[in-house]
Formats: C-alpha cells, structure tokens, sequence
C-alpha cells in the first residue's frame, strides 16, 4: 500500500468534516461569552445574600432576692430572662424571612448606680432598646440619666401608676399592667358577681398602700362599696419558721372578726407579709381577692386560650417551667419589637418607635384581642386575666362595661383622666 497516497487523502477528508461540524454547530459555540454562561447552574457563582438587619436589645434585670409566702411561687433564676428569649426566637422565626437579626444582651445589677452603668454598657454595644426589670425608682432614673436623650425603655415590671401619670416619660412604654388596670379588671368583675361590699385589708408597707390606693379608686368608679379597711401592722412573717402556720391560723380570724356585713375580702399585700394566708382564714366565710385567692395578672401560668396552650407548651418546651407574669411582659416587649420591624420592613430606631407608638400597631399576644399602646401614656392596653393559682376564672374587661373607643380603656387611666404631660 502507497502509505503517501492514503495520507494526502485522509487529511483533506478531515478538513472537511471539521469544517462542516464547526457550519453546524450552535450559534453560542461560535460565540467569545464567558466559559460559566450556559454552564450547570451548581457550577456557577452564588449571588451574595444581603445581611440581616441587626436589632439589638439590652435587657436589665434587678437580681436583689424576692421571697414569696408560697413556695411553689417563688421566682425562678432566669423569670423574665426567659420570656425575653422565647421572644427572640420568635422575631428570628419571622426574621429568616425578613432579612431581620434579633439578639439579646441582658445585665444583672443590684444597685441604681449598676443599672446605669449596664445601660451605657449596652448601648456601646449596639443595644437600640433597653427591657428595664427594675423598680420605679430605677427606671426613672434610667430614663433621665445625662446623655440618655435617645435612650428608649421597656417598663417590664414596675406598676406604679405615677410611671403612667404625673411622672410618665415618653422614652418608656410600660408593657406591665399599672396598679389601676389590675384593680380596675378584678373591680369589673366582683361587680359583674354582684359582690359589691368589699371589706379591705391592706398591708403597712408603702408598695401595699399604692395597691390598696388603686383599689379604693376602682370601687369608686365601678360602685363597689368598702365596708371597712383595716391595716394589717406586721412587717415581717413567720412564713420560715415550725410554727409559723400555727400563728397565722391563730391571727388571721382574730384580725378579719367583727368586720361589717361583707360580700367578699379584698386584700392588698404587695410586699408578700400575709396576703396568701388570707383565704380559708378568715372569721367569717367569705371569698378572697387581691394579692390573695382571686388574683389580676397580665400573665398566668394556667392561661390557655386563644392559642395560650400551644405558647404555653414552647416554654415549657425551652426552659422545663411555665410562663409567669414577668416573662410575659418581657415577651411582649420583644415581640412588639419583632411586630414593628416586620411591617415596616426596617432596623431604624426611630422608625420602629414611630410605629409602636402609631395607630397600625396590632401585636397579637394570646389574650383575645391585638394590643397597642395608648398616646396618652405609653401604656399597652391590655385584657387582665383574674386567676386563682389553678384556672383562669376569668378575663376582664367584662361584659357590658362599655367605651366609646375600645372596652380595653375601661381599665386603667382613660385619657380624660390622665395627669401624664410627655
């Protein structure tokens, strides 16, 4: 074989059929684009997501000790911390989606110095928004503090009702009930009851007369009558000593015997000295209300309605404990947070202010109604709930005490009434 013959007429051949293929292949082969378009969409490069909007919170927890009479009611390490958490985690929940990034910071302090000290702390660090645990007297502190103009505070537990009056500021909104709401909500309904003559004992410490002083004023104004108040003198229990039960069951009928013809004992005993041992004590048969039997709370750790339960079970879920009172209003702190950065699509302090201070505001919070913050007084309208250590007995406002805007101002300080100036 002519080896020489068969290469000249091999070579033409693939000249040709490289030819050909390069006339039929795809337009985009001819093409100088970049090797990645029209690659596997794995292979090429990932668009960069934006980061999260960070909103920050500080949270300040006043960590002195607070003793109970009732064992099973004693504060736990992290009360308030861990509804605070829970909430957290709610906003993040939502955030994934929103492009939101939500975090918690939280202090303990035990002095007034302590507690302005971790507020500078923690606005260094970012904190746009301050959850205060604190007394009244603290809080205000927190508010006026120099170079605390643009300081903005959650009131989560103090109840005075000067916070929503004569000394309210307009950098705190109060997620806690005031004393007014909570007499006012337990006032609707010993009247609703047709319980009308309230015999009072009030306790001699000045956090007792600022509860017995909100009472006095819901009776007033829901037609309740006291029949008599009596002062109880001790300052102290014998709640930790062998006898201590034999001295109250002594004690207590002697103090309440003698009392004016009565439909129910109202008792305010905030500073914790004798109002749990009021029920099944007293000379006369009688149910109790107050700081004893029958009890006004934003939170309770029987609540179960409107979706409460399912709440309820995530707590318990995340902190093998049930939801009390200051994880409540600490929850609703943070999720009214959570509420305003959602619908305004927005990390912007003042922004988030302007809406949770707004007329759009709705947070749902497991009690019935959407809650939203009164201009008046910073204060967040809300349902009490009336509960006696084992069921909710009850929710108020109750039926038919009425309100031109909305039944929720029927407890607490209406705007007509208000003494608050911002």
């Amino acid at each position: 074989m002519n080896v020489r013959w068969t290469m000249n007429r091999v070579v033409p051949a693939v000249a040709v059929i490289l030819a050909m293929a390069g006339t039929l292949a795809p337009a985009g082969a001819q093409s100088t684009a970049p090797a990645t378009e029209g690659a596997p969409a794995a292979a090429r490069p990932k668009k960069q997501a934006p980061e999260p909007i960070e909103v920050r919170i500080g949270h300040i927890r006043w960590s002195k000790p607070y003793v109970t009479l009732s064992l099973s009611k004693m504060p736990p390490k992290d009360d308030g911390i861990a509804g605070a958490l829970m909430a957290v985690e709610d906003n993040n929940t939502t955030g994934r989606f929103t492009g939101h990034n939500f975090t918690l910071d939280t202090r303990e302090v035990e002095t007034p110095e302590a507690a302005l000290a971790a507020a500078t702390e923690l606005e260094a660090a970012g904190a746009a928004f301050i959850l205060a645990d604190v007394p009244a007297d603290v809080l205000l502190s927190l508010s006026d503090a120099s170079g605390a103009e643009n300081r903005f505070i959650f009131n989560v537990a103090a109840k005075e009702d000067a916070l929503r009056g004569a000394s309210c500021r307009a950098n705190i909104i109060h997620t806690v009930p005031s004393y007014a709401m909570l007499a006012d909500g337990l006032a609707q309904y010993l009247v609703w009851k047709q319980w009308p003559r309230w015999f009072l004992l009030t306790g001699a410490l000045p956090q007792d007369k600022l509860w017995s002083d909100a009472l006095k004023r819901a009776a007033t104004r829901f037609g309740a009558e006291i029949v008599e108040e009596r002062e109880y003198q001790e300052r102290d229990t014998a709640r930790r000593t062998d006898t201590g039960h034999v001295q109250v069951q002594r004690q207590l009928p002697v103090f309440t015997q003698n009392a004016p013809d009565h439909d129910v004992v109202v008792v305010a005993d905030e500073s914790e000295i004798f109002g749990e041992y009021v029920p099944y004590r007293t000379w006369t048969p009688r149910p109790v209300a107050g700081s004893g039997g029958l009890q006004p709370t934003n939170w309770s750790e029987d609540h179960e309605q409107w979706g409460a339960y399912q709440l309820q079970n995530r707590f318990v879920d995340l902190n093998k404990r049930r939801m009390r009172s200051r994880d409540g209003s600490a929850w609703l702190a943070v999720r009214m947070i959570g509420e305003a950065a959602t619908r305004t699509k927005s990390g912007d302090k003042a922004t988030l202010i302007s809406y949770m201070r707004g007329p759009d505001l709705g947070v749902a919070a497991f009690k019935g109604s959407k809650l939203t913050v009164r201009s008046w007084d910073n204060q967040v309208r809300q349902p009490v709930l009336l509960a006696d250590g084992n069921t909710v007995v009850s929710v108020s406002p109750q039926e038919g005490f009425l309100h031109q805007n909305t039944e929720l101002d029927t407890l607490g300080y209406d705007e007509p009434e208000t003494e608050c100036k911002f």
